[in-house]
């Protein structure tokens, strides 16, 4: 009887870490630009204006950021393959051996470890030295157009959020600005943590709290710094 296949979220990793990184930085930096600017005493609807370009120098800059990082690993991992290739083409006995003790490490009893190694290397050598030796598989290997595209895309839809209770407040409350952004700010940041939490298979209530407190800090020294730099320059 073949048993179900098990849905594990470790598969989720490369573009949940990118999202989740591009979504909380896209509400904080323009949540902190929005405040800051405000605390300098800046006109509301160049507020608004400010923000939108930070939705879109943002969006770019994370796109790009995400892929040069993960490309340079992706270069890393094709790098110690190769490595090991040519190892395996020098010197199959002796990698086979190294193989097997790793196993021997793991738990598997010599003669054991010696069958698994032999059989393995027998189907594919380069993937399970890949695997068992430098820690590389499908689930985790660097993807750098999926790592930008999801970092651009998560940024620009969180910044949308903060940007649009500005929008919506600009018309409706402008002295109310820095109340409603913070506010709805932290919400979305705590409604990400725990959405992120859930995904990942962890406390909903450790990555709520986490994501909003950070978020929280970031926000209040960014305005700090505004109305100081407003006092100074006597905007």
């Amino acid at each position: 009887m073949r048993l179900p296949a098990e849905n594990h979220r470790s598969v989720r990793i490369g573009w949940l870490r990118a999202a989740v990184l591009g979504a909380n930085d896209g509400i904080v930096s323009t949540a902190s630009l929005v405040l800051g600017v405000a605390a300098a005493g800046t006109e509301p609807r160049l507020i608004l204006l400010t923000s939108v370009s930070g939705l879109i120098a943002g969006a770019m800059s994370m796109a790009a950021g995400e892929f040069i990082s993960v490309h340079s690993q992706k270069d890393t991992e094709h790098a110690d393959l190769a490595r090991e290739r040519a190892e395996l083409a020098q010197d199959p006995a002796g990698e086979q051996r190294e193989l097997a003790d790793i196993y021997v490490g793991r738990g598997l009893a010599p003669a054991l470890a010696d069958q698994v190694a032999a059989q393995l290397m027998a189907h594919d050598a380069l993937a399970a030295h890949g695997r068992d030796e430098l820690g590389l598989s499908d689930t985790t290997a660097a993807r750098p157009l999926q790592a930008a595209w999801a970092s651009a895309a998560s940024f620009a839809l969180g910044a949308a959020l903060p940007i649009a209770v500005v929008a919506v407040t600009v018309v409706a409350a402008p002295a109310q600005l820095s109340v409603w952004v913070s506010a709805s700010s932290l919400a979305f940041l705590a409604g990400l943590g725990a959405l992120s939490a859930q995904a990942g298979g962890a406390p909903i209530w450790g990555g709520t709290w986490r994501v909003a407190f950070w978020g929280a800090v970031a926000m209040a020294v960014t305005a700090a710094a505004g109305a100081i730099f407003g006092a100074v320059a006597g905007v």
